[in-house]
């Protein structure tokens, strides 16, 4: 078992990192995305001199009453701002995820207002936000109008449904619109039925091979690809 393989089991079977704080009123956007950077950087574990892995997934337990509120918030829209904010940070302190980055709230009748608890853990999914400093990866990456993700599982579905594991927000997109595919010969892409078809080097395709420094068109989203770095030189 490697580094990684024990990091994920123990992020994954045990409650890590869990914590409580109170304030004097109920809890605030900003404590809540502190939080969520504490969890983040007490759990980040050296995979080797290049590499620090954090959790991608965190866990908010919050008393009724601040979940209620939180919800009045909106907990989707908040959600996605301290996702965002985590990925900053993450950025920042030269982190990597091995998945994407989410953010749940939870109640727990057993916290009084004001007092919240953060547990996270680490999950490896088709697609993993990249980060600024970490484009140098065994894993193939993709720029989507400037946003990075590492190609992490064997395949990885892209379209506009909800079902896609990278969303894009593009009406020409159909939704399950291509598919990449990692394999042993290359990274292949294919175009799943996709009613606007899928562009490579601006030649409608059904599926190919990807070449290093390949531009794909959707709809009216520009993706860059580039492959992974061979295990032998990523040092």
């Amino acid at each position: 078992m490697g580094v990684l393989d024990r990091f994920e089991k123990g992020v994954e079977n045990v409650v890590q990192g869990a914590f409580a704080r109170t304030f004097k009123s109920g809890v605030k956007p900003v404590e809540l995305a502190s939080a969520v950077r504490r969890e983040c950087d007490a759990r980040a574990a050296a995979v080797d001199r290049n590499r620090t892995v954090a959790p991608n997934e965190y866990a908010i337990a919050l008393s009724q009453t601040d979940y209620d509120t939180v919800e009045q918030w909106g907990d989707d829209a908040l959600a996605h701002e301290i996702e965002d904010a985590l990925r900053d940070h993450a950025t920042r302190q030269r982190y990597s995820f091995v998945g994407a980055v989410k953010i749940d709230f939870a109640p727990d009748e057993s916290l009084s207002t004001g007092r919240l608890a953060v547990t996270s853990r680490t999950t490896r999914g088709p697609v993993a936000p990249a980060t600024e400093r970490d484009h140098r990866s065994r894993y193939p990456l993709l720029d989507i109008d400037g946003v990075r993700y590492h190609l992490t599982g064997d395949m990885t579905v892209i379209g506009r449904g909800q079902e896609a594991d990278i969303v894009v927000d593009d009406s020409g997109v159909s939704r399950q619109h291509c598919r990449f595919e990692i394999t042993e010969y290359g990274t292949i892409l294919t175009d799943l039925g996709s009613t606007n078809g899928t562009m490579v080097e601006d030649q409608r395709i059904n599926e190919v091979t990807l070449l290093d420094g390949n531009v794909i068109t959707v709809g009216r989203t520009t993706i860059m690809y580039w492959d992974g770095v061979p295990a032998d030189e990523d040092d």
